[in-house]
């Protein structure tokens, strides 16, 4: 006998990345920031220290909202607040696709978009990138009970994105919201914040996970025209951020030299990185984000996840049906991506 529902009962839910909470081990797998966020984090933490915990935070993190509003150019009515980035696909998912109607998403990408359809008992569909990471005008075609389509960009496992005018194009072509979600955007050349104006069906979604160094805390947030943000915070949790989370996050926003100091270390690892992976062998795609996607021509790659993890240094080992597997590395310090390259110098 079970209590579940049969969606639930079906599914296999999302599983996340290895977060082994002891020992010593070089953490490459789940594209957190290797570096300490900025100091203003720390100070406003303690800020919310002294003031104390016994009132509720403010339920839109209007504080956030209104710093966030001034680094983006937009009203702070565009903008609404989440648990991190997840909190807010779930909030669009649960807000536009109804029991039985259909989710959209590319493949492969974030598996998390079809974890989501299925707890809200929605049917999803995948979309296969094409051989160059691009996306065909199938993406944009009209199907029956399309509430939403997400797309990741730059998109995970791969790295890779759509300029801006092909994300404008598949969204006027759409007829269903697009969420655009840009968790790795600030590590990118081009971004789609500006097309939330110019399309009503256009939402951009960000982490401050990744970034901005606050994996820890989780905050997220997603822009979109005020109707549309209006209405998805009638799905939002009361208090969805807590007082940590979102004087962490003003302050980090607030700090765009700490952000464009850490992206240019981030975006030159990343390049040493993928020279590395090249010289070693590796079919290496050119990186938007802070990872890289790696497939081996000549030799399988699982047994390289196993041996790495048993010498002390995780990366993320992935396999998509019907698609192919590969390893994907988050970008760390200096240090530790050659620490990474010359243990798999000794193993291919």
């Amino acid at each position: 006998m079970t209590y579940f529902r049969p969606e639930i009962d079906a599914m296999a839910g999302y599983v996340p990345g290895e977060q082994p909470q002891e020992g010593e081990v070089v953490k490459l797998n789940t594209n957190e920031n290797p570096y300490r966020c900025s100091p203003a984090v720390d100070r406003a933490i303690e800020e919310v220290v002294r003031r104390g915990l016994e009132k509720y935070p403010d339920p839109t993190a209007g504080p956030f909202r209104r710093k966030a509003a001034e680094v983006l150019g937009v009203e702070p009515d565009w903008i609404l607040c989440g648990n991190g980035s997840d909190d807010i696909l779930t909030i669009a998912t649960r807000a536009f696709v109804g029991e039985g109607q259909l989710l959209r998403l590319p493949y492969p990408s974030y598996i998390l978009y079809k974890t989501l359809a299925q707890i809200q008992g929605a049917r999803s569909e995948e979309i296969r990138f094409e051989p160059d990471w691009s996306l065909s005008d199938r993406f944009a075609a009209a199907s029956d009970g399309l509430r939403l389509a997400f797309l990741p960009n730059p998109n995970s496992p791969s790295g890779t994105m759509l300029p801006p005018e092909r994300v404008l194009e598949l969204a006027e072509r759409l007829p269903c919201p697009l969420l655009v979600d840009e968790a790795y955007a600030d590590f990118a050349d081009a971004q789609c914040m500006h097309l939330v104006a110019r399309n009503e069906k256009i939402l951009v979604s960000r982490s401050m996970s990744k970034s901005y160094a606050l994996a820890g805390l989780r905050f997220g947030y997603v822009v979109a025209q005020p109707q549309v943000i209006a209405g998805l915070t009638k799905v939002k949790d009361s208090y969805n951020c807590d007082a940590f989370a979102i004087a962490a996050a003003t302050a980090a926003i607030g700090d765009q030299a700490w952000l464009a100091d850490n992206r240019a270390k981030i975006v030159a690892t990343r390049a040493r990185l993928t020279a590395g992976m090249r010289d070693l062998g590796f079919a290496t795609v050119d990186s938007q984000a802070n990872f890289t996607w790696n497939v081996h021509p000549e030799q399988p790659v699982k047994p390289l996840y196993v041996r790495l993890k048993q010498e002390g240094i995780l990366v993320r080992y992935m396999d998509y049906a019907g698609w192919g597997d590969g390893l994907r590395i988050s970008v760390g310090t200096d240090e530790q991506i050659e620490a990474c390259l010359e243990r798999l110098k000794a193993m291919v």
